[in-house]
């Protein structure tokens, strides 16, 4: 028992010794002596310029060191202070082997960072050019019983940072960056188990201007191998004001639960919800194969919301759409999974105001390939254009307003495969439903394949193909329209009643260009077009062409003007039309009406929105009861002339009327008619002397071209 009771004593007395020597060492050696040695060795050692203004102080119970009013400098500017630094170790700890640090205190904290015009960062420039501190390797293994002995139990009872502050300038793009007022508490730090922090700071932006504060609270937890972390009780608050939000702020704010096991290559998030104004986000997320492979699985809602109050809670201008009712209900839902490397959304869901899309798609990280396919039930597009303007834009504003269609970078990498459909489409006032199509992008191509759809009792199947690889992007437009109503589709197109039918079209094009007034000025190809059982719903040909007929016969018309309507029915007219550039060209239209065949040609210029056309009709047959409209064997299979000239936005019906300047080769017509009447018994080489003298009469007798002189001459060729 003896023997115990010294060992005990031996024991006691040496760790009274130990406390002495510390506190000795504590009382005697006055740390402030060595301020020089310090401030020197620094200077040799890096380049920056240590200034130790304050105190440095000791403590024993519990032992640690106090630093005050501590300064460095880099090439003269200042580059990190700090007005108070303690750190304590629990001196009992020490001796039971569990070092535990009771109290770590950051006050005052400033740092300057700058990254300048060549992107190189004053931080860079702390130790000398050529130093190499780092101790050297060493091929020895350590002791096994250096490396598998038990963790040291690691504990901290507090940890306090206040009033710290961070400036970062960024001299290339003059974007400065504050983080100011940054606190820091946490207490009863131990690994494995769960301890509290608490976070308070402020960040300022100049591009833009931004302020941000910001306080999160939540509870940490790490395992002694600190490779398993977790997060609970998140609860952070975040305010934004600028000068961009006037005098609001804009709330922000996160809660929600999350863990990672970096050993497994796991992490999850639950319960986590994100908001900002009147957005708010929704998540629980797993994934598994941290790293460039991940396997994600989980869901996301954001709840419905409307677009202009987030607008108007972070000052960003309101949208100007034709209908201010619209984006006011968005919402998006949708389950993730897939396989590893890929992420896939099912389930999927967006609300746009009335109109809901399905469906789903994949995207792979690896070689950001997307798979989507997309069903909507009905869109109107017009709702969401920008309000009409009383006044058109002179032209120079509009082509300087004019943008790009397309983002030729972005599509150039695209590799895409887009399935989508839609049950009703309004655009531009038009009605279109069942459409459906595939888009592909690969190698700089987008594809648009089977774009088909429903369209005025018809329909129409077309496909476009963009090549993309030049700035001056290739277009190819193909296209089919089968049994359309003409006359609802111009009306709502462009309110234009002047065609009624079933139009039939063959539409293939080619142009350049990423602007609407290039692909207009590059255009090349053709239309072919086809009308079955249709009519001139703004214009009556009949009266025209008996018009004609009447001066001939040297009548007048009995029928009173309101009498013949106002429209002209036809069979089968067809033709095509020249594309280049924007001036559509026709040589070749014909259509059956009443009596008469329909024959055209002439020119459409877009740009200008003016029509250049000639009109000639054909009589073949009777066409009115009205006596002065009698077909006689004069007038058999002439050609009576109508001009359509003018804008043809402006006045469609005013647009096409009787042609007196052409009217003189009807004459020599009718002349040459009436003159091979008179030799019918005469050879073919007799008649067509006769008829080329009979047309040159004609001339002579219609030089001047008044109306009494056009009477003579019909006197003469009919011999009255």
């Amino acid at each position: 028992m003896k023997v115990l009771r010294y060992l005990i004593l031996a024991i006691v007395g040496l760790v009274v010794l130990a406390v002495a020597a510390v506190a000795i060492a504590v009382f005697v050696i006055d740390p402030n002596t060595y301020r020089p040695q310090i401030e020197t060795a620094v200077a040799q050692k890096t380049n920056l310029e240590l200034d130790l203004a304050g105190d440095i102080g000791w403590s024993l119970f519990p032992l640690g060191i106090e630093l005050n009013e501590v300064e460095a400098k880099l090439e003269g500017e200042p580059l990190v202070s700090l007005e108070r630094l303690v750190a304590q170790v629990d001196f009992w700890s020490l001796v039971a082997m569990s070092p535990k640090v009771h109290t770590f205190v950051l006050d005052g904290l400033d740092a300057r960072l700058v990254m300048d015009e060549n992107r190189e960062g004053n931080w860079s420039r702390i130790m000398p050019e050529g130093d190499d501190s780092k101790p050297e390797a060493t091929t020895e293994e350590p002791a096994d019983s250096e490396v598998s002995g038990d963790l040291l139990n690691f504990n901290v009872e507090e940890i306090r940072i206040t009033n710290a502050r961070v400036q970062f300038d960024d001299q290339a793009s003059g974007q400065t960056i504050v983080l100011q007022d940054f606190s820091l508490m946490a207490s009863q730090i131990a690994l494995g188990s769960e301890f509290p922090v608490e976070l308070g700071f402020q960040v300022n932006t100049t591009q833009p201007e931004l302020t941000i504060d910001g306080e999160m609270s939540m509870r940490l937890n790490a395992n002694e191998a600190l490779n398993t972390f977790s997060v609970s009780g998140l609860d952070a608050q975040f305010g934004l004001n600028g000068e961009q939000l006037g005098d609001r702020t804009a709330q922000a704010r996160l809660t929600g639960s999350a863990n990672a096991n970096l050993e497994a290559g796991t992490a999850a998030v639950s319960d986590f919800r994100a908001t900002l104004a009147n957005l708010e986000l929704h998540t629980d997320l797993n994934i598994a194969g941290l790293g460039d492979q991940p396997r994600l699985d989980g869901k996301i809602r954001i709840s419905e919301f409307s677009l202009r109050e987030l607008f108007q809670a972070l000052g960003i201008d309101d949208i100007q759409t034709e209908d201010p009712d619209v984006l006011t209900k968005l919402g998006f839902s949708t389950t993730i999974g897939g396989p590893a490397g890929t992420v896939e959304l099912s389930e999927l869901v967006i609300t746009l105001d009335d109109t809901l899309f399905t469906g789903g798609g994949s995207y792979n990280l690896s070689t950001s390939a997307l798979v989507f396919n997309l069903e909507g039930d009905a869109l109107n597009a017009d709702r969401y254009l920008p309000p009409a303007s009383d006044e058109e834009a002179p032209a120079e504003q509009q082509a300087a307003a004019e943008g790009d269609l397309l983002p030729l970078e972005t599509l150039r990498d695209l590799d895409m495969k887009l399935g989508f459909g839609l049950g009703e489409l309004i655009i531009s006032n038009l009605t279109i439903a069942s459409i459906n199509t595939d888009i592909t992008a690969a190698d700089g191509q987008l594809r648009l394949r089977d774009f088909s759809g429903q369209l005025y009792e018809g329909g129409f199947k077309s496909s476009v193909t963009i090549d993309a690889r030049t700035d001056n992007p290739a277009w190819t437009v193909g296209m089919q329209v089968a049994d359309v109503e003409t006359r609802p589709l111009l009306m709502d197109l462009a309110d234009m009643d002047m065609l009624a039918g079933e139009a039939n079209l063959n539409v293939n094009v080619t142009t350049r260009g990423n602007r609407i007034s290039a692909l207009r000025e590059s255009a090349n190809g053709e239309i072919g077009f086809a009308l079955a059982e249709g009519e001139f719903t703004r214009m009556n040909l009949t009266r025209m062409a008996c018009q004609g007929i009447a001066l001939v016969n040297q009548d007048t018309l009995a029928t009173p003007a309101a009498d013949w309507g106002s429209t002209t029915p036809f069979n089968d007219m067809s033709g095509s039309l020249q594309i280049d550039g924007n001036t559509l060209t026709n040589s070749d239209l014909v259509a059956a009406l009443a009596g008469m065949r329909l024959e055209g040609n002439g020119k459409v210029d877009m740009a200008a929105s003016q029509v250049d056309y000639e009109l000639g009709l054909r009589i073949v047959g009777e066409i009115h009861r009205d006596n002065a409209c009698r077909v006689s064997d004069y007038v058999q299979n002439v050609v009576i002339p109508v001009e359509c000239r003018g804008n043809f936005t402006e006045d469609p019906a005013g647009l096409c009327s009787f042609d007196g300047s052409r009217f003189s080769d009807t004459l020599k017509d009718i002349a040459a008619n009436a003159a091979r009447a008179r030799v019918r018994e005469e050879t073919d080489e007799a008649r067509e002397k006769v008829e080329e003298r009979a047309r040159e009469e004609i001339d002579k007798r219609l030089e001047g071209e008044s109306g009494e002189r056009v009477k003579d001459a019909l006197r003469g060729l009919i011999g009255r």
